[in-house]
């Protein structure tokens, strides 16, 4: 089968993901300073076995390679993010040059292959220094994000086109200073809610910051996303699901669209009136270029009345007994397609673009190959989908795999494997997997 029918033509963007801290290592080296994630992974008992991102898969020493393995492949775009500490060790303040020189380097080694770099500003790694302030809780973080991104334009603008703002905001914060089950461990409503609606803040402040600096530039930034469908034909189930909906879905889209935060659905974000100041409202508001879409699955949803706040429970994959991944997610192909259209009837989201899709399988070697098969075929299913979608006329212009290379997965460690490479964690050794030769060949050719 190919995409004769459905080719999405010589401007589609094909491309692959990744983030600094699952990636980088050298977490100590040439001056950078400490991130949130150097503490916490470093923390006895907070990430699985132990481990940490201190090496990861070395891209720190190792980014010419990666990037002429991405160029073997004919991959044509690169998105990945910018270690904020890396770059200001403190956070405000002095810049650190060899930082800086870095990312340079990453840049024009892929403008040398004919790879387009596609830079993220925040990807999760706040410089620890910051935290120690309050992080995301302290309202300072819109002043100290907008002299980061302003650093950042300066020295790496004149060769970079494409920049996402945030990445998954309702993740950092839901899991970072909610749960506590991410970097920084926080818990609690309070921090969650200043957390979220600075974040919000910082995505429209960010992309007005690059739209000033670089009018030519393509600014956007990305969210994580689920279709959340309720359990059954009950009212409490319905209901439930749109509280979940407007939680997980629509509490960043909707601000960065003009409506503000989802209030009528999800009465608890009426607490986040003591965070909001005179004149927040319209700056939660920005026309960025394009949004990034990051799917992975679907949610099943019933009413719980033991789950306070929110008073519903997602049902898990396993308990259905439905196909998942080693995240534990329901491989449903159909969630992307349906959060495509979703997110292009928001009037001002002009393009979308799928920045982030892939799956986790328990991934090994024979006579040095890798045949992921389950992988290859959950690419193909979920492109299907978002094909599927651009025919019927959603504007959507690009579709990046998460992950080129097997990386560390936060808390999960270095067990789920999302690579089209894969990585041997103690030889640092790559082997490109049977998903990384048929990616190839689908963005060169087309073919399945």
């Amino acid at each position: 089968m190919s995409f004769k029918t459905n080719d999405p033509g010589p401007d589609f963007k094909w491309g692959v993901s990744t983030a600094a801290y699952q990636i980088e290592g050298g977490y100590n080296e040439d001056g950078k300073g400490k991130s949130i994630w150097d503490v916490f992974s470093n923390t006895k008992g907070k990430i699985y076995k132990n481990q940490n991102g201190n090496m990861a898969c070395d891209f720190y020493h190792r980014y010419a390679d990666d990037i002429a393995l991405m160029a073997l492949l004919k991959i044509p775009n690169y998105r990945f993010s910018i270690a904020w500490s890396r770059v200001i060790p403190n956070g405000t303040g002095n810049a650190n040059p060899l930082g800086i020189e870095f990312y340079n380097r990453v840049i024009d080694v892929c403008l040398s292959h004919g790879i387009e770099p596609w830079i993220t500003l925040y990807h999760w790694d706040l410089p620890y220094e910051l935290e120690k302030k309050g992080g995301w809780t302290n309202r300072e973080i819109i002043k100290w994000f907008g002299d980061y991104v302003e650093l950042c334009v300066k020295y790496f603008g004149d060769r970079v086109k494409h920049w996402t703002i945030l990445s998954e905001p309702m993740a950092f914060t839901g899991a970072g200073y909610f749960l506590g089950l991410h970097a920084p461990g926080r818990k609690g409503l309070n921090s969650f809610l200043a957390a979220v609606h600075h974040a919000a803040m910082c995505q429209a402040e960010g992309g007005r910051i690059v739209r000033s600096l670089l009018p030519a530039a393509r600014v956007g930034t990305s969210f994580s996303c689920s279709h959340i469908q309720a359990a059954g034909n009950s009212s409490q189930n319905a209901l439930a699901a749109k509280r979940v909906d407007a939680l997980l879905n629509r509490l960043f889209v909707e601000p960065l669209a003009g409506l503000g935060y989802p209030v009528n659905d999800l009465k608890l974000l009426n607490r986040l009136e003591p965070f909001i100041k005179d004149g927040d409202e319209s700056k939660l508001a920005f026309d960025m270029d394009f949004i990034g879409v990051q799917n992975y699955t679907r949610e099943i949803v019933s009413a719980s009345w033991f789950t306070p706040l929110i008073w519903a429970k997602l049902i898990k994959a396993e308990k259905r007994k439905v196909e998942a991944t080693v995240m534990g997610w329901e491989v449903y192909p159909e969630s992307i397609y349906e959060m495509l259209l979703k997110f292009s009837r928001y009037k001002n989201f002009k393009e979308l673009i799928v920045t982030e899709n892939g799956a986790a399988f328990l991934d090994a070697v024979v006579d040095g190959k890798v045949k992921d098969e389950k992988r290859r075929n959950f690419l193909e299913q979920y492109i299907k989908q978002v094909l599927r979608a651009k025919n019927e006329g959603v504007n959507v212009t690009g579709y990046f795999v998460w992950s080129f290379t097997d990386n560390f997965e936060w808390k999960e460690g270095y067990v789920p494997r999302f690579g089209l490479v894969y990585l041997d964690f103690k030889t640092q050794e790559r082997i490109i997997k049977n998903s990384g030769y048929w990616f190839s060949d689908l963005i060169q050719n087309n073919n399945f």
